[in-house]
Formats: structure tokens, sequence, C-alpha cells
């Protein structure tokens, strides 16, 4: 009898602190290091390297739960010019048209880089995941999401994502086509840091998208630390961003 009781109160201990997470939970965990979340900014340089071209560019991103304003700082050409995300949405803004351009998140911006990979994240919202495998990425064990799009105006139709177990970051993606072809591939690091109600959390530094067919077509994203601040309705508002 006391053997059996002891052997239930392991069995209980196990459940509470192994229960296993839902892959809604490990993408919401994983969309706070993306910038999905409270009042955010930061800035990313890009740099996009096709063949002999090389190109490089300078945003600057406000982002609070799933709405983003990102604005142009360089090339000198296109600074001022603004991307304005509001949940699924996005507009192209240039100073001095009085009409926003309704854009697409899967439109290319700068080589391997498309709109939707600038802002914040949403994965645990835009997909529906499953949990295909666990398995190690240099060495971290990680957990393997199927994501599918819930529509059809996402970034990318399918997605799979390795996050990892213990830091519940996204460590690595695989995009494929609607018609299941892998077409380019991204390596994500964290290093960067913010710290939200006394809490300190993981924030992405960098994120290297490479061309599936075309290995030695890369795009680098090199983003700057996060800052937490108040980012009001008005920054998100359209009527206001166009003059």
């Amino acid at each position: 009898m006391k053997r059996r009781l002891v052997l239930l109160l392991l069995l209980a201990c196990t459940a509470a602190h192994g229960a296993a997470l839902t892959p809604r939970e490990i993408l919401e965990q994983s969309d706070r290091a993306r910038g999905k979340g409270p009042g955010l900014a930061w800035n990313i340089a890009m740099t996009s390297e096709e063949g002999a071209e090389k190109k490089e560019q300078t945003l600057e991103v406000k982002a609070r739960e799933n709405d983003a304003l990102v604005t142009f700082a360089a090339p000198a050409r296109m600074k001022g010019q603004m991307m304005l995300m509001q949940g699924r949405n996005m507009w192209f803004i240039k100073p001095g048209v009085s009409k926003p351009i309704p854009i697409s998140p899967r439109q290319k911006l700068m080589g391997q880089a498309a709109n939707g990979d600038i802002a914040s994240t949403n994965y645990a919202g835009d997909y529906d995941g499953k949990l295909l495998a666990e398995e190690q990425i240099g060495g971290e064990p990680c957990y393997v999401l199927d994501l599918a799009a819930k529509t059809q105006n996402l970034t990318y139709d399918r997605i799979v994502f390795w996050v990892s177990k213990e830091r519940l970051v996204g460590v690595k993606a695989d995009f494929y086509t609607v018609s299941g072809k892998k077409f380019k591939s991204a390596v994500l690091e964290h290093k960067n840091a913010i710290t939200y109600k006394g809490q300190k959390y993981p924030f992405i530094s960098k994120m290297v998208i490479t061309d599936t067919l075309r290995p030695a077509d890369i795009t680098t994203m090199v983003f700057g630390s996060a800052v937490i601040k108040e980012v009001p309705d008005s920054t998100f508002n359209l009527n206001l961003l166009v003059k």
C-alpha cells in the first residue's frame, strides 16, 4: 500500500511538472520574441546579396500586438516611406502621395525578405499548428511544428517551424508554397532581450533567409535592441499617416 501511494505521488508530480505545451502555447511564446506584445520599437538593418548585386536598407519599426508601422530610414531615396500593418491588412505610404497603396505581406520587400517578415508576427493567431516531432538544431532540443495558414492573405501558406524547447523561441523555419514546394529557409537568433513587468524575455537579433534553389541568394536582417514604449493608437491611424 505504501509503495502504491509513493508511485501515485510520483506520477502526480510528473504530470504537474511535465505537462506538454500545446502548439498554440508554443507559438504564443515564440511570437513574443518577434514583436507581438506591448508597445515596442526597434530598427532593422537589411542586406541582400543576389549574385553580384548587393542592396541595403534600414527600417524603423513600432509595433503593438497585431499592428506595426515600418518607416524607411535608408537609403536616402526611400527615406520617409512607410508600411502600415493593421492585423492582416497592409498599406504602402509615400510622402506627398495622398492615397495609400494596399499591399500584400507576401510581396517581395528586398532580396528574400517579404513585407510580412519585418513586422510583428502572429503565428499563434494566423496559423493552425500541429506538432510534427522533436529534434535537435545545433545541439538544442526543439519542437518541430507544421503551420498551415488560416487565410490566403498571410505571408506564407505553410511553414515548418523549429522552436527551442527551453527558450521557446524560433530557431529555424522552412517556407512552402500552397502546392507544397519549399522555396526558402530562415535561421533565427535571439541575442537581444526585453524586460516587461519585471521579467526578461529573449528578442530576435538576426534572421538570415536563403533561397532554396539559389543558396547564394541570401538576405540578412539584423535587429537592433527593442525598447518597450507606449505606442498610441494614432501611430496606426491610416488617415493621419497620409499627407
